[in-house]
């Protein structure tokens, strides 16, 4: 993710960190450990290559380079690495997915705003 994208991302979840139970946050995320829980934000989540999220992730741009099991609901684009696995369903204004990734699930294209509101 370039500086531009990343410029609102406040939390960082280290590699040797584990989380347990749902994160809600406001501005973005980068994760690079373990979270089993929903992740709700309405700025940036990013999950690196060795991350992992075993919950949904809501937010405004998702880059997956590593391991999700849920769903996804972006009020803008999501991007699946070519290393990722992804076993849940994407909502979504935007995707792109990259040669090599591992995707298991629907797609669904966004007309009407999705929130972080659950």
């Amino acid at each position: 993710m370039d500086s531009s994208k990343s410029k609102n991302v406040h939390t960082m979840i280290g590699p040797d960190a584990t989380i347990n139970g749902p994160i809600r946050l406001k501005q973005g995320l980068i994760v690079y450990g373990k979270i089993y829980g929903d992740v709700v934000t309405t700025g940036p989540v990013r999950v690196a290559k060795n991350g992992l999220v075993q919950g949904n992730i809501v937010g405004s741009i998702i880059v997956v380079g590593g391991t999700v099991i849920g769903n996804i609901n972006s009020a803008g684009q999501v991007t699946l690495r070519k290393n990722c696995v992804l076993k849940g369903d994407i909502s979504y204004r935007k995707l792109h997915i990259e040669d090599g990734a591992q995707f298991e699930g629907q797609c669904d294209l966004v007309i009407g705003k999705i929130t972080a509101e659950k």
